[in-house]
């Protein structure tokens, strides 16, 4: 990073740190940056000073018209891949798609030897070892721990009226014939760059058969103790 005035440097410079010396005066957060203060106070105060030049609607940081725009308006997609032709119009949908090539899970479980390229799909794995269920099926009020396994259970068992789209490659079933074809995409296509098992020298070119054998290590009692035959999987 150059810049011409002095200012803009010592503002890129906090980006580096992790001292946060800005304070909300009304929850405990600290920012970085004065700027980053000022865009969450708005969540709190409501303000939503950054208005779209395109249409009526406005919003409480600058970041959230950036997207706003690139969905609605321009369609820009500037964050391109360049392993492969895809593109987003978000830099964080990016990290996370690159992740699918490197095979990086950079948000590992503390509790079992599952890890995840997204904080979120971490948390909702969480919620199988809390029991959590917090997701309720509207027809006959069964509750699970996952939106995902309360879909299918709606479709099998509620839903004759409801298209199902059945993977031909696993026993997944779809609502929507274009959600098919992002599982597809996402979990059976051939990757160039084998994802390797960081537990043995497996490897594997499709993202489903890896999920599948990293599921064979989860009650694998892979350590030994020292002073007597007993043996865990954590």
């Amino acid at each position: 990073f150059t810049s011409a005035e002095l200012s803009s440097l010592r503002c890129h410079l906090k980006t580096h740190s992790d001292e946060k010396c800005h304070v909300c005066h009304l929850c405990p957060k600290a920012f970085r940056t004065a700027a980053l203060l000022h865009s969450h106070v708005n969540t709190h105060t409501g303000n939503k000073p950054h208005k779209c030049s395109e249409c009526d609607t406005a919003f409480m940081t600058r970041g959230e018209l950036s997207r706003h725009r690139r969905y609605k308006h321009t369609l820009e997609k500037p964050f391109k891949c360049t392993t492969c032709e895809y593109s987003s119009v978000e830099a964080s949908k990016m990290r996370r798609h690159v992740r699918s090539h490197t095979g990086e899970r950079p948000y590992p479980c503390h509790l079992c030897s599952y890890a995840s390229k997204d904080a979120h799909k971490l948390k909702r794995h969480m919620l199988t070892h809390t029991g959590e269920k917090r997701y309720e099926c509207y027809v006959c009020r069964a509750r699970f721990t996952q939106s995902g396994t309360m879909k299918i259970h709606i479709l099998q068992k509620h839903g004759e009226n409801v298209p199902k789209h059945q993977c031909p490659r696993c026993n997944t079933f779809l609502s929507r014939k274009s959600d098919l074809g992002v599982h597809l995409r996402n979990l059976h296509s051939y990757m160039e760059e084998a994802v390797e098992c960081r537990h043995c020298e497996a490897a594997f070119h499709e993202r489903y058969a890896f999920l599948q054998h990293r599921k064979t290590h989860r009650t694998e009692k892979r350590f030994r103790s020292a002073q007597c035959s007993c043996t865990c999987n954590q």
